[in-house]
């Protein structure tokens, strides 16, 4: 299996663009726009481009690629049911576009198709691995697609770490939002991991949304009153890491509005810092599970400009910086010597590979 490793350096309707400027300004250190003229289009997962989340920073990365490389502001398409996966990414086949992001797990299999078919346009999706070749081995992968795979157990077992360390009732929780997405399984089974590596005796309690991508993904509210029927259900949970994108935004409301009410329970946050994405969740975040979304894709983005590009699955995880866990934010003083430890030695034990997020329990859906 290919095993590439870069080091670190308004939603509208589905066939509706979205320009760049609309989600990120222009950073004057880059090279001014029209230096390169690779035409570069995102397609969404279901859901909104300003979800806080997942399908934003994915976004922000192609932002931030373009202005590395010189290129115009990219464009977006926003998709509103899964079915219009394959026609999204047409619409930007068809107008000429020559790299296409798309993002998330569920579109891996258009984009794949989509890349098999039109070799000369470039593909990049986020969350996509691929199996190429017998075992997996890569052979045979397209050369114009990049599928961007995050070891997310890794961030979720430092999470682990951190809610286990901490809990006072030894029960604590993951709410995701479908156990058909491997990313999600793999956060929310990793963080039951490093609870475990850290108190044998915690309960770790993991509970999906559904299966509908939409309501699992894309609904706020459903997503607070999912989190308020657990937190009924389970009063002693006092840690709620949410990996359900803005379905856990909604979530992540909910245990602000009970710690508000003087329960004692902290969120942990998914993909980004959202302790600075979501500000009006932040008093009840204590850190977040961090992909690093917006630096993989803005790097791809550079390696097909200058040529490097391979083809095959690209790899990010603590090795080379791309995942990690947010800050404390005024919180510190709950990271004991011993919590600090626990965390060094994890991600060391990442990077040496000597120590598996997905053990005992595997991280497979």
């Amino acid at each position: 299996m290919r095993r590439t490793q870069l080091v670190p350096g308004v939603a509208l309707a589905a066939a509706g663009l979205l320009t760049a400027s609309a989600a990120m300004a222009q950073d004057a250190s880059f090279p001014p726009a029209g230096t390169s003229d690779l035409k570069i289009g995102v397609v969404t997962d279901v859901g909104t481009l300003d979800d806080k989340n997942f399908n934003e920073f994915s976004w922000n990365g192609a932002v931030l690629g373009a202005q590395m490389i010189g290129a115009p502001e990219p464009q977006a398409i926003v998709t509103t049911a899964s079915a219009d996966y394959a026609k999204n990414v047409q619409t930007f086949i068809d107008q000429d576009y020559d790299i296409i992001v798309t993002i998330g797990f569920a579109i891996g299999a258009d984009t794949l198709a989509a890349a098999t078919a039109n070799p000369d346009v470039q593909f990049i999706g986020v969350d996509q691995f691929q199996c190429y070749g017998t075992d997996c081995s890569g052979e045979g992968a397209p050369a114009n697609f990049q599928s961007i795979v995050f070891a997310e157990a890794q961030p979720g077992y430092l999470a682990g770490i951190v809610a286990g360390s901490l809990t006072k009732t030894d029960v604590i929780a993951a709410l995701g939002g479908s156990n058909t997405i491997p990313p999600v399984v793999s956060y929310m089974r990793g963080y039951e991991n490093g609870a475990k590596s850290v108190n044998p005796d915690v309960t770790v309690n993991l509970q999906y949304v559904s299966d509908d991508l939409g309501k699992a993904f894309n609904d706020p509210a459903g997503g607070t009153a999912f989190a308020e029927q657990f937190m009924q259900q389970v009063p002693e949970a006092d840690f709620i890491f949410q990996a359900a994108g803005k379905t856990g935004n909604g979530m992540l409301q909910a245990v602000c509005a009970a710690r508000a009410a003087d329960k004692d329970v902290w969120g942990i946050g998914v993909d980004v810092d959202q302790y600075l994405s979501t500000p009006d969740s932040s008093a009840c975040i204590l850190t977040s599970a961090e992909k690093k979304l917006q630096s993989a894709v803005s790097q791809l983005i550079v390696a097909i400009s200058d040529g490097t590009s391979e083809g095959g699955n690209v790899f990010f995880s603590a090795a080379n910086d791309g995942i990690g866990l947010s800050p404390f934010y005024g919180n510190e003083a709950l990271v004991t010597p011993e919590l600090q430890a626990a965390l060094d030695a994890a991600l060391a034990g990442f990077v040496d590979g000597t120590l598996d997020p997905c053990a005992p329990v595997a991280c497979t859906p």
